[in-house]
């Protein structure tokens, strides 16, 4: 059997299209596994919204040739998309397909299994018509959660991001497929699903009348998979109207709602389509709708012309908006972006202390939320176990999107428990009586 190890970088996006791959795969007769399982054919799903993305994904690659030098080597995402090129001179790589043509993956890997037969005749003695027979029955354990892609493809082409190049406009997936595909997941055992792509506001722009909101409500109506995440929205996006479907329990009170700068000059150049003041408007709104919701944001320092004053609006912002979280990022130069060709950059050491900053107040506004959230029950979401000190320690997540830990001496994987949760002195947080 052709064992398979699948790695992912990068957003939820990507982690959908993993999980897409690797159900093809199985269906057509390969074996999911471990990266230090002996593997016949490594995958890497690439991100290339930085410099460090990149680079990230080079040193994967030659990680995955020194443990199995001998594995068929596949590279995918947005990074294959863009330049596979630089791709090429890492070495020794038999596949690089971009995420236009990650449809023809598994043909691709098929079609080289088929010219290096031989190899592996000697140790499994399988050929590729009679893969799909080899593998029925043999499908691994699902998963709790469930990446769901219901778009892709982006048309708002901010000044400093790639992806519109990499991932093409915007397209929506309809909606009777996605509720299908959910009844689906749910059957196979997931118990939450993510809604994620590139743009989820713009879901159903094609079709008059249909939106975000109408496939949230089909969803709730035509489905009863217990959780339902929305992976990001932008504050222009978020109205009374929609939130009001959070009185229903099954969604999780998370929201991920992207700042980048609090300076709306910074915002403008970007080509950004809010305010900061929508911003504010938009997070304080969802924190007295959807009371308890854990709210995160993205933070771009150092963007071109971002001065010592621009950098304190942000600051200010975050510190004013009632965030759970808060993910910092330095700005990095994409070719093909117009940002790229900017003369006015930000100095490293000025973005280097000023990422330092906003992750200071990140870690102090995490800190909080944490805190407050000992004051509630929560559903938690159970995965699997690890072990620590001879104990089986279990990991889960809340609706609001807070990692507990559990000692439970019960099989907690892939339940939901109502539990409270408490802080121990070092900061982590438990649920008492999970099982």
């Amino acid at each position: 059997m052709i064992k398979v190890a699948i790695e992912t970088h990068g957003c939820k996006l990507n982690q959908a299209d993993s999980q897409l791959l690797a159900s093809e795969l199985q269906d057509r007769g390969f074996k999911i596994s471990a990266l230090d399982q002996g593997i016949d054919v490594y995958i890497l799903n690439t991100c290339t919204v930085t410099h460090v993305a990149d680079s990230k994904a080079r040193n994967s690659i030659r990680k995955a040739k020194r443990m199995s030098p001998k594995a068929i080597t596949v590279v995918t995402g947005c990074y294959a998309e863009r330049d596979p090129v630089s791709i090429e001179e890492v070495g020794d790589i038999d596949l690089i397909i971009g995420n236009s043509n990650k449809k023809n993956i598994v043909d691709g890997i098929l079609s080289i299994c088929n010219e290096i037969q031989y190899s592996y005749e000697s140790k499994e003695n399988y050929s590729s018509s009679n893969v799909v027979s080899l593998l029925e029955g043999n499908r691994e354990q699902v998963k709790t959660r469930a990446m769901l892609k219901i778009q892709e493809g982006c048309n708002q082409v901010c000044s400093y991001c790639i992806v519109p190049k990499v991932r093409g406009r915007e397209v929506s997936v309809g909606t009777t497929s996605l509720v299908e595909n959910i009844r689906m997941l749910e059957k196979a055992g997931y118990r939450e699903v993510v809604l994620t792509g590139t743009q989820l506001g713009s879901y159903g722009f094609e079709t008059k009348g249909n939106n975000l909101h109408t496939l949230i409500s089909t969803i709730l109506d035509k489905t009863s998979i217990e959780r339902i995440r929305v992976s990001s929205l932008q504050p222009q996006e978020i109205t009374s109207d929609l939130l009001g479907l959070w009185s229903n329990k099954r969604l999780c009170p998370h929201f991920h709602v992207p700042l980048q700068s609090g300076n709306n000059e910074i915002l403008k150049v970007m080509r950004r389509r809010y305010s900061s003041e929508q911003f504010i408007y938009a997070t304080e709104l969802i924190a007295k709708t959807v009371v308890g919701s854990g709210i995160t944001t993205d933070v771009i320092v150092g963007f071109p012309g971002e001065t010592d004053k621009f950098f304190q609006d942000t600051f200010g912002i975050c510190s004013e908006s009632p965030l759970s979280d808060i993910h910092v990022f330095p700005y990095s130069r994409r070719p093909g972006t117009s940002a790229y060709y900017i003369k006015d950059q930000v100095k490293s050491e000025f973005k280097s202390y000023r990422v330092s900053e906003l992750m200071d107040l990140a870690r102090n506004k995490n800190t909080d939320f944490i805190h407050k959230a000992t004051q509630l029950r929560h559903n938690i979401l159970w995965e699997k176990p690890s072990h620590l000190d001879g104990r089986k320690i279990w990991s889960g997540l809340t609706g609001n999107y807070i990692k507990v830990l559990s000692s439970s001496s019960g099989n907690l994987s892939n339940t939901i428990t109502n539990a409270e949760v408490y802080l121990d002195l070092q900061g982590i947080l438990w649920a008492r009586d999970a099982s």
